[in-house]
């Protein structure tokens, strides 16, 4: 059974401590609250509550793709979960937009002429799909505000602090002598090479900072001339030059020195993002600490924890205890879906349309696509209970998408609720045992 406790509310909807499932399935066998919301489970109970709730405090771990979060009091973890983006869906469909509409230009159609007074960015804009990661981040703070005795935030604002490694001494030559700054070059070069030996290709660690051109041939301190290496390779390169040690692999070598030089995709779309999630969160009035992905692994690291992205959450900044206890704790897995498309009619690849235009009414008979629903169908050839997304349809036979299928012409007659959209779906990962 899973640890993640489960949220409490008063019946003013006050928030109260999260308690345990355990004393949640009491509370709702004696009729003393009911379930008020299924993700993240959430009950309310029926009557005020006078005690005084202990102040939570909210972790955040920003990822391109995904991005941990973790409620953590001052000695053990309350309740975690990982929210996926989708940053890069929305960069493709605005590709796919601009594509279909310079094509349109070339061709002898209709074509709205261009504008020039809106132009002009605002200062502070990001594209669409980075501010789709800040407003996805955003939505579960005040969501989690909402729910839970949330007093202080804690994000990674930097995955690598690269002023601090490319002149140590900005605060201090202790910082440059201690634990941390190794850290800092050591998680930004296995996430650059993907946690790989760049000679033979193994994944098997452990590995070692390497310097591509050694520093008894000239080489530097740089990060720029460190590569992740096996102890094996490590060794057997010793001080050669890089083209004497690949004299026999010529692609290699030139695969590596274009790897060096490269920059990081989803480090560039976090780095792009890390001030305006800053900004939002200020501006929800709670203070926000801040701390780097060196010491979101030293503290990993330093308490003998598992790596994933709640964990990486639950490890953020100084504020960390001394000691944490993950097992038997299964994150929430939360995947952003969106609210739907403002396209009104599905086009082929030339940009002409395809289907008759969808309607602009979104719910029927009381559902809506992105609802979750559980249908109970007894007869027919499709007797079986399914959990799902739902898609709906005018006629009323509606399709579920299952975990493992896609379930098509379900009447709306047996479709009871489980979670109205709010533009997400939900699973759940592996329990830490």
């Amino acid at each position: 059974m899973s640890k993640n406790s489960v949220f409490v509310l008063d019946t003013n909807r006050k928030p109260c401590n999260p308690v345990h499932p355990a004393v949640a399935r009491k509370l709702l066998t004696q009729r003393k609250a009911a379930v008020f919301r299924r993700y993240p489970l959430t009950i309310i109970l029926k009557e005020e509550s006078k005690n005084q709730p202990k102040e939570l405090r909210i972790k955040i771990d920003p990822g391109a793709k995904i991005t941990g979060l973790a409620l953590v009091s001052d000695t053990n973890i309350v309740w975690c979960a990982e929210l996926e983006h989708r940053g890069f869906q929305i960069k493709d469909n605005l590709s796919d937009r601009r594509a279909r509409r310079r094509s349109r230009r070339n061709r002898k159609t209709r074509y709205r002429q261009p504008r020039f007074l809106n132009r002009k960015r605002r200062d502070g804009w990001l594209p669409p799909s980075l501010m789709s990661r800040v407003f996805n981040i955003e939505s579960w703070v005040k969501k989690l505000c909402r729910l839970a005795p949330i007093s202080t935030i804690s994000m990674e604002l930097v995955r690598f602090d690269t002023q601090k490694m490319v002149n140590p001494e900005i605060n201090g030559i202790e910082y440059q002598k201690g634990e941390l700054f190794g850290y800092e070059i050591r998680e930004y070069l296995l996430e650059k090479f993907n946690r790989t030996c760049v000679y033979c290709n193994t994944k098997e660690g452990p590995f070692n900072l390497d310097h591509f051109y050694p520093k008894s041939k000239g080489g530097s301190d740089r990060v720029s001339n460190l590569v992740l290496s096996c102890v094996k390779c490590n060794q057997k390169k010793d001080n050669q030059l890089p083209v004497d040690f690949l004299r026999d692999q010529p692609k290699l070598l030139a695969l590596i020195e274009k790897q060096r030089k490269q920059p990081l995709a989803d480090t560039a779309a976090v780095n792009a993002t890390r001030w305006k999630l800053k900004e939002t969160l200020e501006a929800m009035g709670l203070p926000v600490e801040v701390g780097s992905g060196g010491l979101t692994k030293f503290n990993r690291k330093r308490l003998g924890i598992s790596k994933s992205h709640w964990t990486d959450a639950a490890c953020v900044g100084t504020s960390t205890p001394d000691s944490l206890n993950i097992k038997g704790y299964q994150p929430l897995l939360i995947k952003a879906m969106g609210r739907g498309s403002r396209q009104m009619v599905n086009s082929d690849k030339y940009g002409f349309p395809i289907v008759a235009p969808k309607l602009r009414q979104k719910s029927f008979f009381g559902f809506q696509t992105g609802d979750i629903v559980k249908a109970v169908v007894k007869k027919g050839k499709k007797i079986g209970t399914y959990v799902g997304r739902v898609a709906v349809r005018k006629t009323g036979s509606f399709n579920i998408k299952t975990k493992t299928e896609l379930i098509q012409g379900i009447s709306h007659k047996y479709c009871q609720h489980t979670h109205k959209s709010d533009g997400f779906s939900y699973g759940f990962g592996e329990v830490v045992q």
